[in-house]
Parts: C-alpha cells; structure tokens; sequence
C-alpha cells in the first residue's frame, strides 16, 4: 500500500466517506454487461443453490436448485444458466472487423504480418465479490468435461448438451480474470476498491454492502456506521437486513429458513412419488410447487439487494471518464474472445485440468508483463497515481529550464539535446540511469547526465523519437518552459526469452518429447449423483 492510499484511508476514517483513489476509470465497462449474482450452499463447494442472472437491471432471471443435492436439479440450473450466457457471449461475435497481426510463417520462419478477423466487441461478465469470481472458475472446471448423451451413450448422469459448453466458457473467463488488466470477467468490489479509498480493510472491503456505504454513505450518517449496519443489522427473526449473496449464505439464514423450506421440498416430493391416485396426485402437486415458491421466494430475498448493489456500483463508475489507454486492453480481452470463440468453432477439446509446463510458464510470463503495463498505464493516465510514483521516488515532475542542441559524433551525426529540469521530486537516480516521458503517445527515453549536490537540478541528454535527420522533428525536444513528467519505469515492459515448444518439452517438465497426450477421463461417479 502506498503512502497516498495510507493518507486517503485515514482521510476517509477522519471524514467518514471514501476518498477517491483514482481521478479516471481504469476498467472497461461495457454498455451491456451481463449481470450474475450467484448463491451456493454452505459446507459443500460448488453447489449453486440458485443465481439472478441478466443484462436489464429491472428484469433479473432468477435460477433456483430447490434440492442442490439432486444433480438433475443441478444441471437443469446449469443448463438454463446455459442458456442465458452462451446466447449473450454469441452475440459478440456477429460483428467483426479486418486487423492485422504478426504471425511465424510456417515454411520460412520469418514474422510476417496477415490480415485476420477480429470481433468488434466482446461480453462482460460482472460478479458482486472476488468470491464470485471464483466461483464461475470452479463452475467451468466442473462443467466442461462433462459427458452428454450423444458423446457417451453409456455416461451415467449425462449433462445437457449446451453443459459443457458453458463450462468451456466460464473457464476462460475465469482464466482471463487472472490477467491483470482484463475486463471481460470483473468482481464488483474489487473495481470499486481500486477507484476509491475506504476507512476500512481490503478485506472488509469485499463486503459489497459496505464498501458502497462508505462511497454513499445515507444522508446524515457516515460511511463506517452505514458499513456497520449493512454488516451486522438484523431484523427481529435474526435474519440480515443486506444480505451479501458472498455468494455463501448467512449460518441464521441456512438454519433458520433454508434447511426447513428443503425438508419442506423434500417431503412433498416424497408424498407425490407415493401418490396411489390422480386426485391425490394433484394435492401432492399443489404443495411441492408451494414449497418450491418458497425456496424461490428465499433465494429471491438473498440476491436482490446484492443485484441493486451491483448496478449501483455501475452507476458510480460510469461517472468517471475512462483512462486513455484502457481501450488499449480492452482490445487485448477482443482478442482473446475472438480466438477462443474460434477454437471452440473449430471442434478443439476442452481446456486441460493441468497445464503443461511451456502453457504454465507462458501464462505466468504474461501475467507478470500485463502487471508491469497495467502499472505503468494507469500512472499515465491518472495524475493522482502518478503522485503516488513520484512520492515514492519512481517518477519526478518539473520545469524545463534550458535546452542545449548536441549531437552525435559520427558519419550522420544525431541530435542529442540536453534538458535542464528544476524539480522539488527525489527521484532514486545514479548517473547514467533512463528515465522516460510521454512524447505523442510513444515513450521518449533520456539518461541522467548531471545532477546538482541538492538534486533539484536534473541535466538530461535525450536519445529517441526525434526523427532520423539532423534536425529533430517539430515538438519532439521539450522547450524552456515545458511542464514534464519522467518515469524511472518502462512504459512498455520488455517480453522475457522464448519458451521452446511442447513437444520439445524435457522430460524434467513432463517430457519425454513425442509421447502422445492422454485424453482427459470423464468425471467419475460419486456419491452425490443419487439422492
């Protein structure tokens, strides 16, 4: 945590609402988003027990599992999940548009550039919670290896077909959320926490209710008592008046209504099975759609605070302009949507349960280059994350106070000016080190030549982006005068070595070469697929 967000915390104790940690919006959001708030049950991981699901705020789909220990239920739920999501995910792909990208040409080796299709937006998936996120990993994990009925006629419990499909999808989502940066699957809280400083812990701030009392504390009330009674007020039977949908539920809720309104469901479930006659029949009927109300009612009750929640989130977010080069990622998520929506068109298996060690290494690699570029974009574009660079001794702003023409000496000598900067900024610099500015979009790099005893004089010798002729290009050498800001970080981090290829994979990383990949098994029966 850096010393600025230190201060806005104790801002935000001291005035009791959320100080901004950020002055532009640093994620995508997108115009349609789909919306999931999902609820699983407690003590058994991965079972939903219902979800509100939708891109209108006034008009939530509500999924429920009236027994989530019947997989019928469970994958009846999956299945009309399936078809809320995969219908919204498809619709991007409608529309695409000509780009260029750098590929290896097969019979020479050389990079060349090929023109390819890129799909002109891409879906939003937003969860309330870190916990949501989460969620959807574990969903796709268990959904996209299952069998259906055409696949293997003998599977026992075969899934719906669209089952798997889905479950390939959530992956990626899930996987693209790892990506520092992305946008296509985002936690609600996390989003709001990177835009504001509240008077309570990061962990805390998980609590959607909470962390949105304290950015719009109620007329008359701080944010920390707003926090406190969206965490622990309760009505007269014990229940919670904001239930966090975390997306486990509340011990008095599961106790109290939950596991009563099941027995309910099962028993009447019971009595229709035993049913000897049609008029008998009909009255059992009657009372399991009655118990099934109620646990619709209960799930209903649940999420939909959760649901507001969420779209008052957007709506605070949306007031911020968006950060310039956050459509820059965004266009990294459309590709990644496109080429996955190919390799599923293609007919390509689903994801592996366990990476190889190339796939590892390579996603552990861009993960650690998006972080280093997300870093330096968002102290770009934001001046109030640029202060917290600066203060830290990773940036210095200043005047410029003389310019001296020199060049090069050699056949085509070329222009290296020197830049006299008057700053109040301590930057952590040794002669000779880079730093880089902002010139026209494209980082401009300049060593350290000189520095006075007390460092508030900087002499620096520009060395790029400055044309190739003898006479630097108009606007590309600051003037006396000019307000600039250096970086002692890359605005473009450097890609590391190259990874070899899977099949040239040594057998200390799961080798040996050539041997043939092992089809993933189905799942296995276990003792959850009977009631």
């Amino acid at each position: 945590m850096s010393l600025i967000t230190t201060l806005a915390r104790l801002e935000a104790v001291s005035s009791g609402r959320a100080q901004p940690a950020a002055t532009v919006r640093h994620r995508h959001l997108s115009d349609r988003p789909l919306v999931f708030v999902p609820l699983t049950t407690a003590g058994e991981a991965g079972a939903p027990l219902g979800a509100l699901v939708g891109t209108d705020r006034d008009a939530p789909r509500l999924l429920v599992v009236p027994q989530p220990r019947d997989r019928d239920l469970r994958f009846a739920f999956l299945a009309e999940l399936a078809d809320m999501v995969l219908p919204y995910v498809d619709s991007y792909g409608e529309t695409v548009e000509a780009a260029e990208r750098t590929r290896t040409d097969p019979e020479t080796g050389k990079r060349v550039k090929v023109e390819v299709e890129l799909c002109a937006d891409a879906p939003q998936l937003i969860v309330p919670s870190r916990a949501g996120i989460e969620l959807v990993r574990l969903l796709g994990r268990s959904m996209r290896f299952r069998r259906t009925a055409e696949e293997d006629p003998q599977a026992p419990f075969p899934a719906p077909p669209r089952v798997p499909l889905l479950g390939r999808w959530l992956t990626h989502f899930g996987e693209r959320a790892r990506v520092p940066g992305s946008s296509l699957l985002l936690a609600m809280t996390d989003v709001l926490s990177r835009h504001w400083a509240t008077g309570q812990s990061s962990l805390e701030d998980q609590h959607l209710g909470a962390l949105l009392a304290w950015i719009a504390p109620p007329e008359g009330r701080s944010g920390a008592e707003a926090a406190r009674e969206r965490e622990l007020a309760r009505d007269a039977d014990g229940q919670l008046l904001y239930p966090p949908a975390g997306p486990a539920t509340d011990p008095a809720f599961d106790n109290k209504l939950l596991a009563p309104a099941i027995e309910a469901y099962d028993r009447a479930r019971s009595a229709l099975a035993a049913a000897e006659d049609g008029i008998e029949a009909d009255a059992r009927l009657g009372d399991l759609t009655a118990a099934e109300r109620r646990i619709r009612d209960l799930v209903e009750s649940r999420t939909l605070p959760t649901w507001r929640a969420v779209w008052q989130g957007l709506d605070l977010l949306r007031e911020l302009p968006e950060g310039a080069h956050v459509a820059e990622r965004w266009t990294r998520d459309r590709w990644s949507y496109t080429g996955h929506r190919e390799r599923v068109l293609a007919g390509e298996p689903p994801q592996p349960r366990r990476d190889d060690a190339v796939t590892a290494a390579t996603k552990l690699a861009t993960r650690e280059r998006e972080q280093a570029r997300l870093e330096a974009q968002e102290a770009l574009d934001d001046p109030l994350v640029m202060a917290a660079r600066r203060l830290s001794g990773e940036a210095f702003a200043g005047e410029v106070t003389d310019v001296v023409m020199t060049w090069t000496e050699s056949r085509r000598p070329s222009p290296r000016p020197l830049v006299t900067v008057r700053t109040d900024d301590r930057p952590h610099l040794a002669e000779g080190a880079r730093v880089y500015r902002s010139s026209n979009g494209k980082p401009q790099t300049a060593e350290l030549v000189a520095r006075e005893e007390d460092g508030g004089v900087l002499v620096l010798r520009v060395l790029d982006r400055m044309g190739r002729g003898r006479e630097p290009e108009p606007g590309s050498v600051p003037e006396k005068g000019d307000r600039l800001c250096f970086t002692l970080f890359e605005h473009e981090p450097r890609g590391g070595a190259k990874l070899p290829d899977p099949e040239e994979t040594p057998w200390t990383h799961g080798g040996p070469p050539g041997e043939e990949p092992v089809a993933e098994p189905a799942d296995p029966v276990t003792e959850e697929d009977i009631l």
